[in-house]
């Protein structure tokens, strides 16, 4: 059974100098050609890490953010191990119809996975597929090889564009049921992500459940927070737990309108995070709105152009969100937290809670590696919401679920 033996800002089987001493020999053979601390680039200090890949199938360059150095360098690291895996995928694939696949063998629900405005689906149209584990009845089940892999270069695999591709629910760990924990929570988060944005834009009200800071006693955050407000950056965080009731926040982080112009950007930066227990969900979103700013400022990403940056810089003031009076603010204390002992027990309350809203499967695809043993999975729920800023995401019934309510009570 897998330990948490780490549980300093994050729950881990082994620390993060462990984990780096581990996976830090097979970087040349991955591609990972340098590993740069750019946490100096911004006044902050909150640690942020770049990990190169200059000859990757998707994008080259991954971010990693900790409490300190070495946990950042992980975090960078293993997000571009993840990538790497899901680049070169050397398991057994089938190519069929959906139709021919369900009369032999278990299939995902596909009408559960998340599609863009474009995407086209035929039950009776040939596609790659790949096996998988389902979570809920511990069976065989195949998933749709387009939602698996990163490999986007042209020609993309038969029967592609069906389904939206993303890097969502990739994940790695020291264990498997680790990597599982952590793309199920990836999953669990974007979704989140995804409901909240539709409830601001539909709803009338849409500044409630914001976070009272002066509520939070977990040390790790405080301590983030404070760097925050020592570098002249306003923090606003929001709970945007679900129904799923796994804890999660949306982080937004901005410089002070006193600050000079010359000490940072004012663009706003967002982070969020999702876990099982309050205190690292949080940890998450605070740290990764430090990373977002990084990432902006360093311009190192190949997948952001001006236009991100002319968008963000719109939000700046139309965007700024108002600070609702102190008693309608949400008390940290008040949040439910699970801090279990073990990844097993995490899997199994997970689990639960997707059942517990009528989510009825969860599959991870094994993309382990034997010349490496580095635990990586892809985790796919059917039915929750995906990454709705790719463009042309199409919501799906969660999605049209809170916009239909959010609308409902702005015409009354």
């Amino acid at each position: 059974m897998s330990y948490k033996r780490h549980q300093k800002g994050t729950h881990r089987l082994c620390s993060p100098q462990s984990t780096f001493d581990k996976i830090s020999p097979f970087f040349k053979e991955m591609g990972i050609t340098r590993v740069a601390n750019i946490t100096g680039l911004d006044r902050i200090g909150i640690p942020v890490v770049t990990v190169c890949r200059p000859d990757s199938c998707a994008i080259s360059v991954a971010q990693g953010k900790g409490l300190d150095l070495m946990s950042a360098k992980v975090s960078g690291a293993m997000e571009a191990i993840e990538t790497y895996h899901a680049e070169h995928i050397d398991l057994p694939l089938k190519l069929a119809s959906y139709s021919q696949l369900s009369n032999k063998y278990s299939v995902l629900n596909v009408d559960g996975l998340p599609k863009l405005a474009f995407s086209q689906f035929s039950p009776h149209e040939q596609r790659l597929w790949v096996e998988g584990i389902e979570l809920f009845t511990q069976q065989a089940t195949y998933v749709p090889y387009e939602v698996v892999h990163c490999n986007y270069t042209l020609p993309l695999p038969t029967g592609s564009g069906a389904f939206a591709m993303s890097s969502n629910g990739l994940a790695s760990g020291n264990s498997m049921d680790e990597a599982i924990v952590h793309g199920l929570c990836e999953a669990i988060e974007r979704d989140a992500l995804a409901l909240w944005k539709v409830e601001q834009r539909y709803s009338n009200h849409p500044e409630t459940n914001q976070l009272d800071l002066k509520t939070i006693d977990d040390e790790d955050c405080l301590e983030v927070i404070n760097q925050y407000y020592q570098a002249g950056v306003n923090v606003q965080v929001w709970d945007i737990t679900t129904d799923i009731e796994l804890p999660s926040f949306y982080c937004r982080i901005v410089s002070e309108t006193s600050q000079n112009s010359d000490q940072g950007p004012s663009y706003p930066a967002f982070g969020s995070g999702t876990h099982p227990c309050k205190s690292i969900a949080l940890l998450r979103a605070l740290t990764e709105a430090a990373q977002t700013r990084l990432t902006m400022i360093s311009g190192s990403r190949d997948d952001i152009n001006a236009n991100a940056y002319q968008r963000l810089d719109s939000e700046k003031e139309e965007g700024t969100p108002l600070n609702p009076p102190p008693h309608l603010l949400r008390n940290f204390n008040d949040i439910q937290s699970w801090s279990n002992q073990c990844f097993k027990e995490d899997i199994k309350l997970i689990t639960s809670k997707l059942k517990q809203v009528n989510l009825a499967q969860a599959a991870f695809v094994n993309l382990e590696k034997s010349e490496f043993q580095i635990p990586v999975v892809r985790v796919i729920v059917p039915g929750l919401e995906g990454i709705a800023e790719l463009p042309g995401y199409q919501m799906g019934t969660r999605a049209l679920a809170i916009k239909t309510l959010a609308s409902s009570g702005e015409q009354s």
